[in-house]
């Protein structure tokens, strides 16, 4: 099977079907394992079918062990789900991760200790666009501009809501405000098609699919994924230190002429500790293997490497991961280990 077809199946479905897993006997004592991803208009869940993909493709017949990738509102849901054991592996976002392994935020005085990083995936761009009747300068804090209108902040239960809260919070942009819709990314996009809200949310690796559609649908003149300044990043950056300078470039989106400006924050796969050692070390090298069909699913992943795989994650890597990482000669942090 070429990577054309292979990719095309990818971003079908995020259930493998048999065809990809050639000589696997249905009654064989295979362990099947879910990583829980987002809603289809981003970009978690084309990567986590993408590693879905590949794992099994390569771990079932001798290893008799199979992925499949499940939508979800995102970050929220998908701690709540690896929490329950309703899912084994999660993508997050990092101020997500950050929040659930300290105890802070939506999760104060109920950390998740259980919680195991295993790899930074690709950065989580944020992308709030507007109408550009609203963007008067072009900067963050146009999102002022369109109080009383409605604005998509997301999924409800989803990390890219509380990213967007967290970023306005610190900006003192007040979202209450504004008329909140909580749509995910597909849905956000044909509701600013359509002209029933002024704005979205859409953070994500680039090109973002939701963005592109908006771009390519309403016109690059018509609307704007509005920039952060150094003083706007200073200033998020007191609260939770996790986002980077990021620069979109021209091209990216239909029509875009000019870069934008914004800001990053990584996104990473996640585990709890009690899964098995050896299950995870497969995985994460299966991964790193197999890098240039991951970066053939979704752009997003072409900033992954060996040399970025642990930066930027916020709670301690699974055993099974780092076994990987320190037979390739990767120095791990004292942060990141934990017996």
């Amino acid at each position: 099977m070429n990577t054309t077809s292979l990719v095309k199946k990818v971003l079908v479905s995020s259930i493998l079907s048999c065809a990809l897993i050639s000589g696997v006997n249905a009654a064989s004592k295979e362990k099947k394992y879910i990583i829980a991803t987002a809603s289809t208009g981003g970009t978690f869940y084309p990567v986590g079918v993408g590693i879905a993909t590949i794992a099994s493709i390569k771990l079932a017949k001798n290893n008799k062990i199979t992925f499949s990738a499940m939508t979800s509102a995102g970050s929220n849901e998908n701690i709540d789900m690896i929490d329950k054991g309703e899912v084994d592996f999660a993508i997050l976002q990092a101020l997500y991760g950050s929040m659930a392994w300290q105890g802070t935020g939506s999760y104060t005085g109920n950390p998740k200790k259980n919680l195991r990083s295993i790899t930074m995936l690709w950065q989580n761009v944020e992308q709030f666009t507007i109408y550009s009747k609203y963007a008067k300068t072009g900067n963050i804090m146009d999102l002022k501009n369109i109080y009383g209108e409605k604005f998509s902040i997301s999924g409800r239960n989803s990390g890219s809501r509380v990213s967007a809260e967290t970023i306005m919070n610190s900006l003192g942009i007040d979202y209450g405000k504004m008329d909140i819709q909580y749509l995910s990314y597909s849905p956000s996009a044909t509701a600013l098609q359509d002209n029933k809200i002024v704005g979205m949310n859409t953070p994500g690796g680039t090109p973002t699919s939701a963005v592109t559609n908006a771009y390519a649908t309403i016109g690059a003149d018509k609307v704007k994924v509005l920039e952060f300044n150094d003083k706007n990043l200073q200033t998020i950056s007191k609260n939770y230190p996790v986002w980077t300078p990021f620069i979109i470039k021209a091209g990216t989106y239909p029509g875009q002429e000019k870069d934008i400006h914004t800001i990053a924050q990584p996104n990473l796969l996640v585990v709890t500790k009690d899964t098995p050692e050896e299950t995870v070390y497969l995985l994460t090298k299966t991964i790193y293997e197999n890098l240039p069909f991951l970066k053939s699913v979704h752009k997003a992943t072409s900033v992954m490497s060996l040399q970025t795989a642990i930066n930027g994650l916020p709670m301690p890597l699974h055993k099974g991961a780092a076994k990987y990482y320190k037979e390739m000669g990767i120095k791990i942090p004292d942060r990141l280990i934990l017996n």
